[in-house]
């Protein structure tokens, strides 16, 4: 089973904003921009907005969780032709 490409981009990100705001905790810009309220604000931003899609995504990393993912698929496309017969 391969990881979704998905869950890659959504902990590169995750991973991204994290050595922003380590970067940031120490005094180093990450952002060529003087103005430290600006940096901050936008380091937060970033942190967040990544921090909630990862929350909100279902992350599957390991092998059973991969195969519960695509039994759900698999469960879904089943009930959605079961619908689509009981409509016929």
């Amino acid at each position: 089973m391969k990881v979704s490409k998905e869950t890659i981009i959504r902990t590169a990100i995750l991973v991204l904003a994290i050595i922003n705001n380590g970067l940031a905790l120490f005094g180093k810009s990450p952002l060529p921009i003087d103005n430290e309220m600006l940096v901050n604000v936008i380091s937060f931003l970033f942190t967040t907005g990544s921090a909630l899609w990862a929350w909100w995504k279902n992350n599957s990393f390991t092998h059973n969780a991969i195969e519960a993912d695509n039994y759900l698929v698999h469960l879904k496309k089943v009930a959605k032709i079961k619908k689509e017969d009981a409509e016929c």
